[in-house]
C-alpha cells in the first residue's frame, strides 16, 4: 500500500522516505489535545511530532521565551452575504473545531488577543472569493481565525501570509449541514519569517471541504492541517504546493480523522527543492476509528529534488480500526528528473534547461488549477517561474 522511490544510494542528495505505517497516531503525540500550555513539556527534539523540526530556529515559540509585540496585521475583503467580527477570547464560538495538539498551538490559543471571525450566512453562495491578508511587520505574535459556513453555504476564502513575523497562529474551519468551503493558505513570506500553524477543520452532513496550501517563502514553516467530521457523508480534500529553497525548513503535518462512518479524503501535497540545505518534510496521518464504516481514502506526497544539498522526509501513516470500508491506501515517492521525460522533450527540439523547466512546470500543474482564481493561480505560476529560473 505503500510506495517509496529515493534517489541513488550513497548519494548526499538524495530525500529520504520513511514509512512508518506502524505508528499509530495516538503514540506519536507526547501529550493528550489541551488548550492550556502547561499540559505540553517544553520540546527537546527527540519527540516524534518534533524530531523533524530545528527548534533553535522557531525563536522562541516552542519553549515560552517569545513575548508577543504585535508583529502582524490583519485585512479582511469580504463579499455580501458574509460577515466579519473581531473578538474577544471569551467568544463561545471559538475553538470548537480542534484542539491544540502541541505546545506551539496551545501557546497560540492562550496568548492572542483578538480573533478574527468570518461568517458566511446560511445558504449563501458567495460569487467572489473572502480575501484574508495576514502582513507581517517584525516580531512576535500569537494569533486565531475562525472562518464558519452555516448550512448550504457556498465559500471560497484566500488566505495570504506575506512580510517577516515570528508567528503561531490557529485557524478554525466550520463547515455547516451541506455547506462547500475552498481555503487557499499562502504561505508568500519574506526569508526571515518563521510561521507555525494548526489548521482545524470540523465538517458536517454532506459537506464539502477543500483545502490548497501553498508555501514558498519563510525560514521555517511549520504547519498542521487537521480534519474531523460531525456527521456522515462529509468529504474533505486536501492539496498542498510547496517549493523549499536553500537553507529553508518547510514542515506539513496532516491528520483525517475519521471518526464518522461514510466520509472521504483526498490528500495530495507535492514538493521541489533546491539548494543546500532545503529541506521539506511530509508526515500524512490518516486515522479510521472503529465506528468509521464505510470510509473511502488515500494520500499521496511526492517530491522532486532540484539539485545537490536538499533533503525530504516523507512519512504517510495508515491506522484502520474497522475492516467495513470502501477503500485506504498511501503513497510516497521522491526522486531527481524524469529522464525520459527530459529525453523526449529534448528529441523535439526543445533545449535542456527549457526541458527541464517544463517538467516542474507540469509537476505542479494539477494542483495549481485546484485553486480555480485566475489572479492567484497566476501569481503562484510566476513564483514558480522565479524559484527555476534559481535551479535550472
Amino acid at each position: 500500500m505503500a510506495e517509496a522511490q529515493n534517489t541513488p544510494a550513497g548519494s548526499t542528495t538524495a530525500g529520504s522516505i520513511a514509512v512508518a505505517a506502524e505508528s499509530t497516531v495516538a503514540t506519536r503525540m507526547s501529550a493528550p489535545p489541551s488548550f492550556d500550555v502547561a499540559d505540553f513539556p517544553v520540546p527537546h527534539g527527540r519527540e516524534e511530532e518534533w524530531r523533524f523540526t530545528p527548534l533553535e530556529r522557531l525563536r522562541g515559540l516552542h519553549d515560552g521565551t517569545a513575548v508577543a509585540t504585535g508583529g502582524v496585521k490583519v485585512a479582511i475583503d469580504a463579499p455580501d452575504g458574509v460577515t466579519v467580527e473581531t473578538v474577544g477570547r471569551d467568544d463561545s464560538r471559538l475553538g470548537k473545531a480542534g484542539t491544540p495538539v502541541d505546545r506551539v498551538a496551545a501557546q497560540a490559543y492562550s496568548s492572542f488577543e483578538q480573533a478574527s471571525v468570518v461568517t458566511v450566512a446560511k445558504e449563501a453562495v458567495l460569487t467572489e472569493p473572502v480575501r484574508i491578508i495576514v502582513h507581517g511587520e517584525g516580531g512576535v505574535a500569537y494569533g486565531h481565525q475562525l472562518i464558519q459556513l452555516e448550512a448550504f453555504a457556498e465559500a471560497v476564502v484566500v488566505i495570504d501570509h506575506t512580510g517577516d513575523a515570528v508567528l503561531a497562529a490557529n485557524v478554525d474551519y466550520v463547515l455547516g449541514d451541506g455547506a462547500k468551503l475552498t481555503v487557499v493558505s499562502v504561505q508568500d513570506w519574506d526569508d526571515t519569517a518563521v510561521h507555525v500553524g494548526q489548521h482545524n477543520a470540523l465538517i458536517g452532513r454532506d459537506a464539502s471541504f477543500k483545502s490548497i496550501v501553498v508555501t514558498f517563502g519563510g525560514d521555517v514553516v511549520r504547519l498542521h492541517p487537521r480534519v474531523a467530521y460531525a456527521a456522515p457523508g462529509g468529504e474533505a480534500e486536501l492539496f498542498g504546493l510547496y517549493f523549499t529553497d536553500k537553507g529553508q525548513h518547510q514542515e506539513h503535518r496532516l491528520l483525517v480523522d475519521h471518526n464518522t462512518p461514510h466520509c472521504k479524503s483526498n490528500a495530495v501535497y507535492k514538493g521541489a527543492l533546491q539548494g543546500d540545505g532545503a529541506h521539506a518534510v511530509w508526515i500524512g496521518d490518516v486515522l479510521i476509528q472503529a465506528a468509521a464504516e464505510g470510509t473511502d481514502t488515500y494520500e499521496m506526497n511526492r517530491n522532486l529534488v532540484l539539485t545537490d544539498g536538499a533533503r525530504v522526509d516523507s512519512v504517510p501513516n495508515l491506522e484502520i480500526e474497522t475492516g467495513e470500508i470502501v477503500g485506504a491506501g498511501h503513497a510516497s515517492a521522491t526522486g531527481r528528473f524524469d529522464d525520459e521525460q527530459l529525453f523526449y522533450l529534448q528529441s523535439r527540439g526543445i533545449p535542456a534547461e527549457e526541458a527541464r523547466r517544463l517538467v516542474v512546470r507540469g509537476f505542479f500543474a494539477e494542483l495549481v488549477q485546484q485553486i480555480g482564481l485566475p489572479d492567484v493561480e497566476a501569481r503562484l505560476l510566476e513564483k514558480i517561474e522565479t524559484e527555476l529560473k534559481a535551479s535550472v
